[in-house]
């Protein structure tokens, strides 16, 4: 039987949830872009593979901000895990009487373990400036290429959860978890980028706060990228769930418990999303207030094609209840979307321009 692939494991890597593996799954990366590209498998384990060294300010003298690092160059690297993530963990806080429903009250380390996942216990500093490079699990280094800064040319994950460190005395995320704004081209498949604790805790009254450090779940491409393609992935639990640009084509995206679930900074090449699902954000579509990440702010031409949607009124956390469908103050949005809401007060509130054209379905 033919085979192809490195595997994680031929360079160390344990996946028992105990070991550091950082260094290996370093010298897996480093070792696939000397040979120009290819694919690292990661098997499925039950403990995961923990990612605990500190991140790296810099490498070779460019800033980047993570404890694993995309080398710069034209190798063509693809991380992958056994089989597709399966997306959803309790994406709300469930009361004592959800006993009486059939759903256990929502506790600290109840979160499934059947998804071949990477995660970080290293708690990455506090960085409060929008513009500044976030902490990430995983990063390419600040280029020279074109707008976007771009150092590696394409960079692609598939079947893979990214899980960050939840500290539970705070209740919100200081480090991304994937930052792809300096790869010119991304391909992203059946993944997940979510926190490594529920979003609360019943018996200890603990839930999700406002987060005031700008962490993402999924980084895209920085300006003048050549193609973004996401397909069937999810986010929960961050400050922003997809922080995206142009050229992105987007296939089920799953936002869950984010300040703002998806937001566009520069897009002036039409972006298509098909479908959204978004339970309990704050706002599902935005467009950034700031040079987010050093990605200054432009005209966002952007096609939604369906939202479905949870407002989660009432519900904890209460970060997450719905307050804008949209939110565009300065009117960048140019496009349409449609929305749907199963259950309860059909409406989407929502702040843009009249060039973003908004219908129910």
């Amino acid at each position: 039987m033919y085979s192809f692939g490195i595997n994680v494991f031929d360079f160390g890597a344990k996946g028992d949830g105990v070991t550091d593996d950082t260094a290996a799954i370093q010298a897996a990366i480093d070792y696939t872009a000397s040979r120009g590209g290819g694919k690292i498998l990661f098997p499925y384990t039950k403990g995961g593979y923990r990612v605990a060294s500190p991140a790296a300010s810099e490498i070779d003298g460019k800033p980047v901000r993570a404890q694993l690092i995309i080398p710069a160059g034209d190798a063509n690297i693809q991380l992958e895990g056994e089989m597709p993530c399966k997306l959803l963990y309790s994406y709300q806080v469930r009361p004592m009487e959800a006993v009486k429903d059939n759903f256990e009250p929502t506790r600290f380390g109840d979160m499934s373990c059947n998804n071949t996942r990477i995660f970080s216990d290293w708690e990455a500093p506090e960085e409060h400036d929008p513009t500044a490079r976030p902490w990430a699990i995983i990063a390419a280094p600040e280029g020279n290429s074109c707008k976007g800064h771009f150092s590696a040319s394409q960079f692609s994950i598939a079947n893979l959860e990214f899980r960050v460190k939840l500290n539970t005395d705070k209740m919100y995320p200081t480090q991304t978890a994937v930052n792809l704004q300096n790869v010119s081209r991304i391909n992203v498949s059946d993944c997940q980028f979510c926190l490594g604790e529920q979003v609360g805790d019943t018996l200890l009254g603990k839930e999700l706060q406002p987060n005031p450090c700008h962490t993402a779940g999924l980084i895209a491409s920085g300006d003048q990228n050549d193609n973004n393609v996401i397909r069937n992935s999810a986010a929960q639990g961050f400050r922003y769930g997809f922080v995206l640009g142009e050229h992105v084509v987007a296939d089920y995206l799953y936002v869950h418990n984010c300040e703002e679930g998806i937001t566009f900074h520069d897009c002036s090449h039409l972006s298509v999303i098909n479908h959204v699902v978004a339970q309990h954000n704050t706002v599902i579509l935005s467009t950034t207030a700031a040079d987010l990440f050093g990605m200054p702010k432009g005209p966002c031409y952007v096609s939604v094609g369906s939202v479905n949607f949870e407002c989660g009124a009432g519900l904890l956390p209460a970060v997450s209840r719905l307050k804008y469908g949209v939110f565009d103050p300065e009117s960048r949005l140019r496009g349409t979307l449609c929305w749907h809401k199963p259950w309860g007060k059909k409406e989407f509130p929502a702040v843009c321009g009249e060039r973003f054209e908004i219908t129910k379905f």
